[in-house]
């Protein structure tokens, strides 16, 4: 056991333990430590809160896009929460952001026949003042910059297409598992074909061709970012200020360009609501339990706050921020008066560039100074199976002694990996500038595939068995952090050389924007 002592902290929970639950049939804990124990009983057992704060996370208030009144209103609802538990929490401005509110998005086929079509608007999209009606035409191959900007110029009212041809709308895994192998070949072998077709296409557009065809007589752009999944399309925003941007379902936006594509004259009918709301304060939200002993020196949890609007954001990443959440809950009941000071940091515009986490660590140099350790979460529901170190390996052993005190049901499927690419999330916030901070990560193709800024990042894609679990090992991982008399190593291991043999630098910590208008 890594603690040689059970401090006055742990000693206040012995009688809490005691009273609880005996462990599960068959559940062995490889310590006596009191909190521990208390901990599985709280976050493991029935008094788990993490069910009743999803609903009410993504069911009632739902997607969190940055600048939104979804995103305002979920600040509000934490706080009330944290209040809930006396856990001392606030919000922090960081700068402003773009204010924009959501309405319905209707796409319907209206010849050479009519159809109701799967769409919606990106995130911040202008929309249609009204309905609109045109035809719709697909991005042509032209000769060069010059000839885009002539057919540009003849826009009037059409509906463009600037997406390309989706083959198929079946999983790739669907092809090589059920296709006769020849046939599979033959229609991924086309897909990646018609892929590399479009790239040569939209590179001869000529630079700002976006923002050109924003400012063309077009009445509206499609497009559709199919995620190789069943129904699954990734939607993200937009900067376009005039014409609505339409993100549609691969199938439907398929039937529109096989109509345009054989001269069937397809139109569509739009209606786009949306409300620009200006420059709106933008905010982090903290919670603390101030450290009774070190207070300088601080442990964090980190999950980012916003989402994309498409759907609900339930693994990108309401789930991240559900077990910090939980897991400050747990800590609260269970280890009141932390050695160390804890905070949570659920990261404002995390989706716009580490916004949130960025200009948190620049303002708040001290908790990248004192920091014993960080724990960040962005992705997924399934159980935490590795931890990545982001190059602090020699902290390796001293984690894996912290996961030796846990319950085997906690801790049995976590690795270490200190992957190439250390970056991605609000870690490197902080790693960045030297602070031993590392990811807990849950498995990753289903979720990139299937939830990952998708429109089906919904409440019914948690597993809350793994969610209550995640939250516990959060939970102990700080209370073991927090009270262990070493410090976490800050010594980072060196990038693997590249192809030449060269051993890259790490990249300085950006410098965050801390409004939309700034470059």
């Amino acid at each position: 056991m890594i603690i040689a002592r059970v401090s006055k902290h742990a000693a206040a929970v012995v009688a809490l333990a005691a009273a609880t639950s005996l462990p599960a049939a068959g559940q062995t804990f490889p310590t006596d430590d009191p909190v521990i124990r208390a901990m599985w009983d709280e976050g493991m057992g029935a008094g788990s809160q993490v069910h009743g704060l999803a609903q009410v996370l993504l069911d009632s208030i739902g997607p969190r896009l940055a600048g939104t009144p979804g995103y305002e209103s979920a600040l509000e609802w934490a706080l009330r929460q944290y209040a809930s538990w006396d856990v001392p929490a606030r919000t922090e401005q960081y700068g402003t952001w773009r204010g924009w509110r959501r309405g319905r998005t209707v796409l319907e086929l209206t010849a050479p026949r009519f159809r109701q079509l799967e769409a919606t608007m990106l995130g911040y999209s202008p929309g249609t003042q009204g309905r609109v009606e045109g035809a719709v035409e697909v991005l042509p191959e032209l000769a060069d910059s010059a000839a885009y900007q002539r057919w540009l110029d003849g826009l009037s009212g059409q509906v463009v297409m600037i997406s390309p041809e989706p083959i198929t709308c079946r999983p790739r895994e669907n092809w090589t598992q059920l296709a006769r192998p020849e046939t599979a070949q033959r229609i991924l072998a086309m897909q990646d074909s018609i892929a590399r077709a479009w790239g040569r296409r939209t590179q001869g557009t000529g630079r700002n061709f976006l923002a050109r065809l924003d400012r063309s007589g077009a009445a509206a752009v499609l497009s559709s970012t199919w995620s190789a999944g069943w129904g699954v399309n990734k939607v993200f925003d937009t900067d376009n200020v005039r014409l609505p941007d339409v993100d549609v379902s691969c199938e439907d936006y398929g039937l529109l360009y096989r109509l345009a594509a054989n001269g069937q004259g397809p139109r569509v009918r739009l209606e786009a609501e949306s409300e620009t709301l200006g420059e709106r304060p933008a905010h982090n939200l903290i919670a603390e339990l101030r450290g009774t002993e070190l207070p300088n020196e601080y442990v964090v949890l980190s999950a980012h706050f916003d989402s994309y609007d498409s759907s609900a954001g339930a693994t990108d990443n309401g789930t991240g921020t559900l077990m910090m959440m939980e897991a400050m809950r747990i800590l609260k009941a269970t280890y009141p008066n932390p050695r160390r000071t804890i905070l949570v940091g659920h990261w404002g515009a995390e989706e716009m560039g580490l916004i949130g986490s960025g200009s948190f660590a620049a303002d708040h140099p001290e908790v990248s100074e004192g920091l014993q350790i960080g724990f960040n979460q962005d992705n997924g529901t399934w159980r935490i199976e590795a931890i990545r170190m982001q190059g602090f390996d020699r902290a390796e052993a001293q984690v894996q002694r912290w996961l030796d005190q846990m319950p085997d049901e906690i801790a049995d499927t976590v690795a270490f990996t200190s992957p190439i690419q250390e970056g991605g999330s609000d870690h490197t916030s902080f790693s960045c500038r030297g602070a031993p901070f590392v990811r807990l990560q849950s498995n990753y193709p289903d979720y990139r595939q299937y939830t990952w800024h998708t429109n089906r990042d919904s409440f019914d894609k948690i597993s809350f068995d793994d969610l209550r679990n995640n939250a516990t090992l959060a939970a102990m991982l700080v209370y073991l952090a927090s009270e262990d008399p070493e410090r976490v190593s800050r010594v980072r291991s060196p990038l693997p050389p590249d192809a030449q043999g060269r051993v890259p630098e790490r990249p300085p910590c950006s410098t965050p924007r801390r409004s939309w208008g700034q470059p």
